[in-house]
């Protein structure tokens, strides 16, 4: 009786997703140790690291379903990887101590449970419930909060400190101003080419969606720091502008077509304009 038990264990899918957690935790730990640019070079090699491991893990856990024949799709591979980059980044945040130890094991437990997530989107058969695409929505925004901070974390001055001296206390560098703002677009496309990725099934339509999230992101981004919302606020509106900008392209077809939906998509065109005008002049 004990054989049966004991091969069950070793194909016990939880482990991979341990493994593949534990070495985002060793990498996400050892970066608290580099500094910006160089910490950036580490979340690209950890993007592209926790992407490969979550395709071997989740290949792993669906290999006995019937989605197995059409692989693991890319979309499923973001909400992990994405998950231990926010998490390097916002390490940066805590001080070296102790602290560092509960942090670490949230990073562990983020990346575990993203990959959880993911098996069981891939698992099931009917695709998700209304339950299933919350627990999605609010995972994804966690992710793109923690995002959020690690890019303004790992840029000098990006969390802005009203009233303080140094680069955080004004107006970012444009080269500081760019690299926030493309870290932020990077972080809303990928979220939200998987947030489309459950609402439509032409990868054009999904890509075309996901840019717009990373315009809308990086515009936002841009005025947030023009306008010196201090700390975490930032990245907390952020994180609301997300969420809004997914709502309205979770509405029907029909209602985008609606008027107030055409004056909105305008209002953003013409708001980003505005900001980037607003920091040309403002460093002229």
């Amino acid at each position: 009786m004990s054989g049966p038990r004991t091969i069950a264990a070793m194909h016990d899918p939880r482990a991979g997703r341990r493994d593949l957690a534990l070495a985002a935790v060793t990498i996400v730990g050892l970066s608290r140790l580099i500094e910006p640019p160089g910490v950036w070079f580490v979340a690209i090699f950890l993007l592209g690291a926790v992407i490969l491991g979550s395709l071997q893990v989740l290949g792993e856990e669906t290999a006995h379903t019937e989605h197995h024949a059409l692989g693991v799709p890319i979309e499923s591979l973001i909400l992990p990887a994405v998950a231990a980059v926010a998490c390097l980044g916002a390490l940066r945040l805590v001080p070296f101590g102790l602290w560092l130890a509960p942090a670490l094991v949230m990073t562990g437990l983020l990346v575990e449970r993203c990959l959880a997530l993911e098996a069981r989107i891939l698992s099931s058969p009917s695709g998700l419930d209304a339950e299933g695409r919350t627990t999605v929505l609010v995972t994804t925004l966690v992710v793109a909060f923690l995002a959020f901070i690690g890019v303004a974390a790992t840029v000098p001055g990006g969390l802005a400190q009203p009233g303080t001296s140094g680069a955080a206390g004004g107006p970012l560098p444009r080269s500081d101003l760019l690299v926030l703002a493309a870290g932020d677009a990077a972080v809303a496309t990928l979220l939200g080419y998987r947030a489309a990725a459950l609402r439509v099934t032409s990868l054009r339509d999904a890509l075309w969606s996901a840019a717009t999230y990373g315009v809308a992101i990086a515009t936002a981004a841009a005025a947030l720091r023009f306008a010196q919302i201090p700390r975490l606020l930032g990245p907390a509106m952020l994180t609301l502008t997300f969420y809004l900008w997914d709502a309205f392209h979770a509405a029907t077809p029909a209602r985008r077509r609606d008027a107030r939906w055409i004056w909105q998509t305008v209002l953003l065109a013409a708001l980003g304009i505005a900001v980037i005008a607003l920091n040309l002049m403002v460093r002229d």
